[in-house]
């Protein structure tokens, strides 16, 4: 790619980046407009213009006096100083529009170029001294923008030494601190207010990535919730219409009853559903050990619930709700055993949460087409977030075991000093 594509490739992005800038600029101040028509305090976060090299061009008419030197026939070999003053402004260009991208910034090539400016200015300052020695403010500016590092310092210092001691040479020692101090004035503070702009540019984009992932975690907590509730429901329900489809012929009390818990557990689902919605479900390990006996008993399964040790805190509670709930319907929905067995330990540091049946440990129903295994997997995601873990297989005696542990948080106790929780049944 020659210079010139180069050079037009590089005005388009600039072009393109402004356009960009103006299209936020104009929502900014119609959001600011609609603000205040509400009577609300208008947001602070004005979106600054784009980070490019054309705002430090201005600086080259610093090389004015050079300039007009050359117009007014003041320099010797008028040549030689018009192609020193062509070459130095082409490599300020070149390294100031690579300062503002990280990777070209630190490429060997601007490291050179930034070189070669301090060579040429060198030389310059020498040759002609006066208004040539100004272009070494212009290398400090470049090098701020250049060098942002560690180094920063240190180069700063040498460079505006290194100046006043080309300036004292050529022209004296009555303007020497002059250059120097420009020069490192020119260094530090563009090197300062690069750097904050970036550090702002920077946390302006951390803040809408995490904007961006909590939408999509909230998405994520969402989709679990509802897949944990409709298919425990529906699975409970499935297996008490099977029920009462059983007990008709013979048992219509018994055929009502079952019809009637339906009926109660179609109700609790739109309650839940509701609060899912809304993000204020917190689960109960009381309730889904309650709700797990009646699953379990509905589809002729003997429940056996143990719970012992130090009381749990809501949030683990909840969890531990979440991975019963989940548990019962995988052993209602595909699990040909007879005897479900639910037990709950916890100490004062984990709690620890087995479901364990007796079939075969294989599936006797293929799950649906794209569900099966979310829900344990979900699971596992939440267990794993909260710093806990989650396993699920067959057992070595039989069956298929779904173990859950989570680092437990003192929960306060009742009045009474006895846990809300149900024990051993």
């Amino acid at each position: 790619m020659s210079w010139w594509a180069e050079a037009r490739r590089r005005i388009e992005a600039a072009r393109v980046a402004r356009a960009r800038w103006q299209a936020d600029m104009e929502r900014f101040r119609t959001e600011q407009k609609a603000a205040r028509k509400k009577g609300d305090v208008p947001a602070g976060d004005h979106p600054g213009p784009p980070p490019t090299g054309f705002a430090l061009l201005p600086w080259l008419l610093m090389g004015l006096g050079s300039f007009s030197n050359l117009l007014q026939g003041e320099t010797p070999n008028p040549w030689i100083g018009g192609l020193g003053l062509l070459a130095f402004n082409s490599l300020y260009v070149y390294v100031t529009f690579r300062a503002f991208d990280r990777a070209r910034r630190e490429a060997v090539s601007t490291r050179v170029a930034l070189a070669l400016m301090g060579l040429l200015t060198t030389g310059l300052g020498l040759g002609y001294g006066g208004n040539w020695l100004m272009f070494f403010p212009l290398l400090g500016l470049a090098t701020g923008a250049t060098l942002r590092g560690p180094w920063l310092g240190r180069t700063g210092v040498l460079l505006s030494v290194y100046a006043g001691a080309v300036s004292g040479v050529r022209d004296g020692w009555g303007d020497a601190s002059n250059i120097g101090y420009a020069t490192f004035l020119s260094s530090m503070v563009t090197a300062a207010i690069l750097g904050l702009s970036e550090a702002v540019r920077e946390l302006r984009a951390a803040r809408e990535e995490l904007a961006r992932r909590a939408v999509e975690k909230e998405r994520l907590r969402f989709s679990r919730d509802l897949h944990d509730l409709l298919g425990h429901t529906l699975s409970v329900i499935v297996v008490k219409s099977e029920a009462a489809r059983r007990l008709a012929p013979r048992d219509m009390d018994a055929a009502l009853t079952q019809i009637g818990d339906i009926e109660s557990v179609g109700r609790q689902a739109l309650t839940e559903i509701r609060e899912a919605v809304t993000g204020y479900r917190e689960g109960s390990l009381a309730t889904e050990l309650t709700r797990a006996r009646s699953a379990l008993s509905a589809a002729s399964m003997e429940p056996l619930v143990r719970q012992s040790g130090t009381p749990l805190a809501p949030q683990s509670e909840a969890l531990l709700g979440w991975v019963v709930r989940e548990a019962i319907t995988n052993v209602v929905r595909h699990s040909d055993a007879t005897c479900c067995e639910i037990t709950v330990e916890s100490t004062t540091e984990r709690a620890r949460l087995t479901v364990t049946d007796n079939g075969s440990g294989k599936a006797v129903t293929r799950p649906a087409e794209g569900i099966g295994g979310t829900g344990l997997k979900g699971l596992t995601e939440r267990l794993a977030a909260a710093g806990g873990s989650l396993s699920a297989g067959p057992s070595p005696r039989g069956g298929f075991t779904v173990t859950a542990e989570l680092p437990v948080e003192p929960a306060e106790l009742t009045a009474s000093g006895v846990a809300t929780a149900p024990r051993a049944s």
